[in-house]
C-alpha cells in the first residue's frame, strides 16, 4: 500500500533524509520511530505531498506521490504534528467543511461526518467551538478530519505528543481501531506507542533507516537470547562453574555480591540465541543442593534496542558483543549518550 524506495531530501547542503526505503502492507500499522531530528517529519511530509523529494520515489495505493499528487491526496488522511484546525468553527461544522474540500459527495457528507465523529468519540463535543476543546479533544478532531473521507491510507505525525496519560490511551485505542480497514503509518519517538500500537517498526536515525522489524522481533534479534536472574543461597562460585558447563548457557556471572546477612547471591545467566535453558539451570542448582529463592527471565526492552540502534557517529559498526553487553545489563544506556540530530526544518 505504501512503497518508499531510495528516498532522499536535502535542505540546501543539509540532508534531511538519505536513501530511505520501506514498505507498509495493506491494513498494517507501521511505527516510524526515531529520536527528535531523525527525519520522521520530513518523510511524512513527502508522503503527504507537502514536500517534494530530492531523489527517490514514494508510491501510495500504486500512485507516485510526485507525479500523481492529487490522486494520492484523495487516498490519504494526514494528521501533521500540529492539527490543522479552525478554532472558531464547531467540531461538526469543521468536519463538514473538510469533507467538502476532500471531495465527499453532498449526499454522503452527513453520514461521513457522523461516522468520523462516532469513531473519534466526539458526539458530546460536536456542537462545541474547537477553541474551547482540550488538547486531547483537539487531537481527536485532527484524526477525525484525517478519516472523514474514509481514505485507505492514514499518515499520523506524532499523534500523542503533549497529551496526558489518559488522553494518550484514548488516542492509542482509536488508532488501533482503525487498523485493518486502513493502512496506517505512525511517526513517533515515544516507545510505548510503538510496542502497544504497531504491527511493525522502522527505526530511523540521522536521516537513514537503521532497521525494520516487528517490536518483538527487534527485541529478540538484538537480545542474543534469553537471560535469567537467579537468586540462590550458598556457595555462588561453584554454582557459576557448574552452570557454565550447560550447552545452551553462554555466560554466567555474579550480579550482586553475596549478602552476608542472608547468605544470598544473585546470578545473571545469558543463554545462546533461540534457547531457553531455564529448567536445566534449576536442575543443576538443585542437584548441587543449592536453594533457589527466585528466578526470572530477562529480555531486552524496546528502549534498550532503540538506544543501541540510534547511537550516532559510531567509529565502527556495533559489534555483537557490544549489543549483548548493553542489553544483558538490563540497564538502558543513558539518553545523554545519544547525539542529538539537527532539528528538522
Amino acid at each position: 500500500m505504501i512503497e518508499v524506495e531510495h528516498l532522499s531530501k536535502n535542505y540546501g547542503s543539509t540532508p534531511g533524509i538519505q536513501d530511505i526505503s520501506f514498505n507498509v502492507e495493506p491494513g498494517e500499522i507501521m511505527g516510524f520511530l526515531g529520536p527528535n531530528g531523525a527525519g520522521k517529519t520530513t518523510t511524512m511530509r513527502i508522503l503527504a505531498g507537502y514536500l517534494p523529494a530530492t531523489t527517490g520515489t514514494a508510491r501510495i495505493a500504486g500512485y507516485d506521490v510526485h507525479e500523481n499528487s492529487l490522486l494520492v491526496r484523495q487516498r490519504i488522511g494526514y494528521l501533521p504534528e500540529t492539527p490543522p484546525l479552525y478554532p472558531e468553527m464547531t467540531v461538526e461544522g469543521f468536519l463538514y467543511f473538510v469533507a467538502r474540500i476532500k471531495g465527499v459527495n453532498a449526499g454522503n457528507r452527513a453520514s461521513a461526518v457522523k461516522r468520523a465523529i462516532e469513531r473519534c468519540n466526539l458526539q458530546q463535543k460536536s456542537k462545541v467551538l474547537i477553541r474551547k476543546l482540550s488538547k486531547g479533544f483537539r487531537q481527536r478532531v485532527g484524526i477525525a478530519q484525517a478519516i472523514v473521507h474514509d481514505p485507505p491510507v492514514i499518515i499520523l505525525d506524532e499523534p500523542t505528543v503533549g497529551l496526558d496519560p489518559r488522553q494518550i490511551i484514548d488516542v492509542r485505542n482509536l488508532i488501533k481501531s482503525l487498523a485493518g480497514s486502513h493502512t496506517i503509518i505512525l511517526s513517533t519517538h515515544i516507545l510505548p506507542e510503538v510496542s502497544m500500537t504497531c504491527d511493525r517498526v522502522t527505526i530511523i536515525n540521522g536521516g537513514k533507516v537503521v532497521v525494520t522489524n516487528t517490536p518483538a522481533g527487534l527485541e529478540a534479534s538484538l537480545a542474543s537470547g534469553v537471560g535469567y536472574e537467579v537468586e540462590i543461597e550458598g556457595e555462588a562460585t561453584e554454582a557459576v562453574k557448574q552452570l557454565q558447563f550447560l550447552l545452551d548457557v553462554r555466560l554466567v556471572e555474579i550480579a550482586h555480591p553475596e549478602n552476608k546477612e542472608s547468605d544470598r547471591t544473585v546470578l545473571k545467566v545469558a543463554s545462546e540465541p533461540g534457547t531457553e535453558p531455564g529448567s536445566d539451570i534449576v536442575q543443576v542448582l538443585v542437584n548441587m543442593g543449592i536453594n533457589v529463592y527466585e528466578m526470572r527471565r530477562t529480555r531486552a526492552s524496546l528502549e534498550d534496542v532503540f538506544l543501541v540502534t540510534t547511537q550516532e557517529k559510531l567509529e565502527a559498526p556495533i559489534a555483537k558483543e557490544q549489543i549483548t553487553s548493553t542489553l544483558e545489563s538490563n540497564e538502558p544506556t543513558s539518553r545523554n549518550e545519544i547525539t542529538s540530530a539537527k532539528e528538522e526544518t
